[in-house]
């Protein structure tokens, strides 16, 4: 009988589609050099993702769509929140350098979990931040190739745990999600879970892009 392996290590590389007035729209691309990494199992990448790609092999190529439900949701008017200034103050002085239309910021929720926000509007008292994943609404279409699946090690799974529980402030596999032209970071992508805050990332899941 053939092992089931629960965590798999598994890089791919893709363009990410979606559909606007009927035409397709090139929106994300991970390249063979700077691919999309996540570690199976581990709940860092959408749930319909992972499943497309777990039984996969290298050298693979897939191409699949991800309902809006399956992915980020529906955009929701509900998320769109109306922030004082103050709280993008630094030392008694507005973050200018960060705080402009269409930037995407990291914030923390009440229950001090992390989420990204785009800023819709600066207004003289107030911040009109949006909070919908940049995504949201929208069916997804990957098109690509598997070009690695393993059995993952335990220093890599632990890597993810770390990242997860806090210890480990890098954005590790899978671990951020971007909505930007073109994926310049490695390890980011719209298949990871949630948004959040990682170098090269456009749009901001677990180091956040927005995660439901």
């Amino acid at each position: 009988m053939e092992t089931i392996v629960a965590n798999k290590y598994i890089t791919v590389a893709y363009e990410l589609y979606v559909t606007e007035d009927g035409e397709k729209d090139l929106v994300e691309k991970a390249t063979s050099e700077r691919p999309f990494q996540f570690i199976s199992g581990m709940g860092t990448t959408l749930e319909a993702f992972e499943e497309q790609l777990k039984d996969l092999a290298a050298g693979d190529k897939f191409e699949f769509t991800i309902s809006s439900n399956e992915a980020y949701g529906e955009y929701d008017e509900e998320h769109v929140l109306e922030l004082p200034r103050q709280i993008f103050e630094i030392d008694g002085h507005f973050d200018s350098e960060r705080i402009y239309n269409g930037n995407v910021v990291p914030l923390m929720d009440s229950e001090g979990h992390r989420i990204n926000g785009t800023v819709v509007e600066v207004k003289a008292e107030t911040v009109i931040m949006d909070m919908n994943h940049p995504l949201a609404g929208n069916d997804l279409t990957f098109v690509g190739e598997v070009l690695e699946s393993r059995e993952a090690t335990n220093e890599e799974i632990q890597g993810i745990v770390n990242m997860m529980s806090g210890e480990d402030s890098g954005c590790g596999c899978g671990s951020c999600s971007c909505g930007s032209d073109e994926n310049e970071a490695g390890g980011c992508g719209c298949g990871s879970k949630e948004q959040e805050e990682g170098e090269g990332c456009g749009c901001g899941g677990n180091c956040s892009c927005g995660g439901n």
